[in-house]
């Protein structure tokens, strides 16, 4: 990229950073001014900057996001708690996730009869994480009850990292490895990395947070130093995974849930470090995504392709979740709501550029062009309808009074729109 296009960028980040606050208000997120804004000036548009999503700095820039992604969201969800108060999202993860990837699979095979079913179920992994910061004003509005809105947080918090594995296997179904020779070396290679990248993960993520801890408590670290601490722990959770064969993004994954089980010293500033670092690479992801991978998306879109990702919006989410909340005591209501505010964001941008740009999968234009429709709609379509669909939820659980949804539970912190996360109180 010339230097002109990294002025034209670095103006637009200055604009938007000038007037954020204002914009939390109105339905403009982050996510559409970004995606827009890369559209208009890369290929899809006045061509002024120019990314190819093949350089190795883009796809360095999208597995350090990733990393980040995974390990801060699973961090910031401590699974013991987790266990004792929210049921929702228990319910969201282990019953609706499994069968909105059944679902979405099926519809897949369904619209497009050519396809594969390790193709199907590539694309339903890649969709089935969800971004709660693509609906933020869901989860940071008070009128919603905490019970709904903790529901969505921790649910977006944990689905990126299990859905992680089915969008392996399903691209290494997709994609042998050169030289694999038989299925059984290839299951062998996808249980090492479904098995060693979680121990490593898990080891580091402890003895990160023990570390951190004691220098924490001895004065030993500067308080400046703390997040960039978290961050290498992250990281060489990843590193150390990928050296002994396993997979790094779901070390990141596992390290992050016991980082965040395990730490003690709380320090607001090792989260906002994260967030504030990782905002920076989450514009540029969502940049990319406009400049690039839209575009691509257009050439090779069908009716298929826009009907499938609506289907992935609304019925794909919305029955499953409905299923997996049955005998809850929440409201009709309430399960539509928590069905519809499943947006699709980072995660499955980040899914796409690395397994399907990098790998030599078939059908990978397909496959993209799918993901893209769909987190383009969502970007869109939950952007907009966060706001006034919060306000007359909230309105008529204001109506209902005491009921399953004001029930109390224990809070973890939330993302807002300028990617920081904070404790959710009223």
């Amino acid at each position: 990229m010339q230097l002109t296009g990294i002025a034209i960028i670095a103006a637009a980040v200055l604009a938007y950073a000038l007037i954020s606050r204002r914009l939390e208000r109105t339905p403009v997120t982050l996510p559409i001014v970004f995606t827009g804004f890369g559209w208009l000036i890369g290929s899809g548009g006045l061509h002024l900057a120019p990314i190819e999503t093949d350089h190795g700095v883009i796809h360095l820039i999208a597995e350090l996001t990733l990393i980040l992604v995974l390990f801060s969201d699973a961090a910031r969800i401590d699974v013991r708690r987790l266990a004792v108060d929210h049921t929702l999202p228990l319910r969201m993860l282990a019953i609706g996730m499994p069968l909105t990837v059944l679902t979405g699979t099926a519809f897949a095979l369904i619209i497009f009869p050519q396809a594969t079913w390790a193709m199907a179920l590539l694309v339903a992994a890649i969709l089935a994480p969800t971004d709660a910061a693509l609906g933020q004003s869901v989860v940071s509005a008070k009128q919603v009850p905490v019970r709904i809105r903790q529901a969505l947080n921790v649910e977006s918090g944990l689905n990126d990292g299990l859905a992680l594995p089915l969008v392996l296997i399903a691209a290494l179904l997709l994609a042998p490895m050169e030289g694999a020779g038989s299925a059984s070396s290839l299951a062998v290679f996808a249980l090492l990395q479904v098995t060693l990248g979680p121990l490593a993960g898990l080891a580091i993520g402890y003895v990160g947070a023990r570390l951190i801890d004691g220098g924490a408590e001895r004065r030993w670290m500067a308080e400046p130093l703390q997040g960039l601490a978290v961050l290498a722990v992250a990281i060489l959770a990843f590193a150390i995974a990928e050296l002994i064969g396993g997979n790094g993004f779901i070390a990141a994954f596992a390290g992050g849930l016991v980082f965040g089980a395990t730490v003690s010293h709380r320090c607001s500033f090792v989260f906002e470090f994260m967030e504030s670092e990782g905002q920076l690479l989450t514009v540029i992801v969502f940049l990319i995504f406009g400049a690039v991978m839209l575009p691509e998306a257009l050439h090779h879109a069908s009716w298929g392709t826009l009907l499938l990702a609506l289907l992935f919006l609304t019925i794909v989410r919305m029955v499953p979740i409905a299923i997996a909340l049955t005998r809850t005591g929440l409201s009709y209501q309430s399960k539509a709501f928590l069905g519809w505010f499943g947006p699709r964001g980072i995660a499955s941008i980040l899914f796409a550029l690395l397994i399907v740009e990098r790998e030599a999968i078939p059908g990978g234009d397909e496959i993209l062009a799918c993901v893209v429709i769909t987190v383009s709609l969502s970007i869109v379509l939950h952007g907009a309808t966060a706001a006034p669909l919060s306000a007359a939820y909230g309105a008529f659980i204001d109506r209902t009074g005491e009921c399953a949804e004001r029930e109390p539970v224990s809070t973890f912190r939330l993302r807002d729109s300028t990617g920081d996360k904070r404790a959710d109180a009223d």
